[in-house]
């Protein structure tokens, strides 16, 4: 039989509270007295209380999630990611919490099931698709949260972290626009649930599921509707996950339509460093007169010479923690909408002229 609390209080001869006393308050026993309690824990084989039950009873976890809608390996293979998580761990470390990774399964009922039993002290959102069910099993749990994503249904008091991904979606676009560029494709991934890998017909940007890749689409659109694109003349292309290998197989083929695009805008830049193997592939040792751009500016992008969207991935990921951590007594100041900038390199250039 596993050995309880009870069994080390009769052991020794106190009550149960004494007991757990050793371990959680030790100020109230003589050292004597504890001594003589842990002693008999060990000899019995009796581990100590609980850690969740008694964090529980405590009313905190120590410890902050962070929810996102990929494998658990992708915290720690996406470059962006990685940044991020690490603004998170180093804010958490200074206040004395941890982190706990909460990768949601596809299938709602589970990620729900996932929300509800994650022993946290409040959440950070990232990368959550359509979140507003999250937020709600959030909300019914009583805990804080903070996004990294624009919602619709946010209230006065929700924590937000985040950048303006219209606009900046909109600089890059309208960089390639400037260079004369009219026959575009629109790469991004998880533009609609269990979507192919190619092009994808898609009547309206309002269809796209995802907040974050739904106002990138809407920015770059917006580019090119100022000068006489519109949406049903884009090439919208669906990446099977956000890896430089499924924005490789995106856009196989892409190149070999008769009227090939000139230009690929990425909703991300390891989207856009598989268009460039892509392109590498066909054209060994010179690419081929394509512009491409990304957006997010890892570290991977500056040694591929690729024009992006920089923004402050380890910043953001600092801030949202502090928001959860050390919240701010005015709700305005809840509200962080960080900087970008528009990174012009080598991989775009003006449209070719045949």
């Amino acid at each position: 039989m596993k050995p309880t609390l009870q069994a080390v209080a009769d052991a020794v001869g106190v009550s149960r509270s004494t007991v757990s006393n050793a371990y959680s308050r030790p100020d109230q026993l003589s050292a004597a007295l504890r001594t003589r309690i842990l002693d008999a824990a060990r000899q019995l084989g009796y581990p100590g209380p609980n850690p969740t039950a008694r964090s529980l009873r405590r009313g905190f976890v120590g410890s902050i999630g962070v929810l996102f809608t990929s494998q658990m390996s992708y915290a720690f293979t996406d470059p962006f990611a990685v940044r991020f998580l690490a603004g998170v761990a180093g804010a958490a470390e200074r206040h004395g919490t941890s982190m706990l990774l909460v990768p949601l399964p596809p299938a709602q009922t589970d990620a729900r099931r996932a929300v509800e039993n994650a022993a946290v002290d409040g959440f950070c959102v990232y990368c959550a698709a359509d979140e507003s069910w999250a937020v709600e099993v959030i909300r019914e749990r009583g805990l804080p949260f903070v996004t990294t994503a624009v919602r619709d249904d946010a209230g006065l008091d929700d924590r937000f972290v985040g950048i303006d991904e219209r606009a900046a979606a909109h600089s890059v676009a309208a960089h390639v626009a400037g260079l004369g560029h009219r026959r575009v494709a629109l790469l991004a991934d998880a533009v609609l649930p269990d979507a192919p890998a190619g092009p994808l017909a898609l009547p309206g940007i309002d269809q796209v599921a995802h907040p974050t890749t739904r106002d990138r689409l809407a920015g770059f659109a917006d580019a090119f509707a100022e000068v006489g694109v519109d949406w049903a003349e884009l090439t919208l292309v669906n990446a099977a996950g956000n890896s430089r290998a499924a924005g490789a197989e995106a856009v196989a083929g892409l190149f070999d339509r008769p009227t090939p695009p000139t230009a690929v805008l990425a909703g991300s830049d390891v989207l856009a460093l598989g268009v460039l193997d892509a392109l590498a592939r066909r054209s060994p040792g010179k690419l081929p007169p394509v512009s491409v751009t990304g957006f997010d500016d890892i570290p991977e992008a500056a040694a591929a010479n690729l024009t992006t969207v920089r923004q402050p991935a380890e910043e953001k990921g600092r801030i949202a923690a502090e928001l959860l951590l050390d919240p701010p007594v005015n709700a305005a100041a809840g509200h962080v909408l960080l900087p970008t900038a528009l990174v012009v390199r080598a991989s775009t250039g003006p449209v070719p002229r045949s």
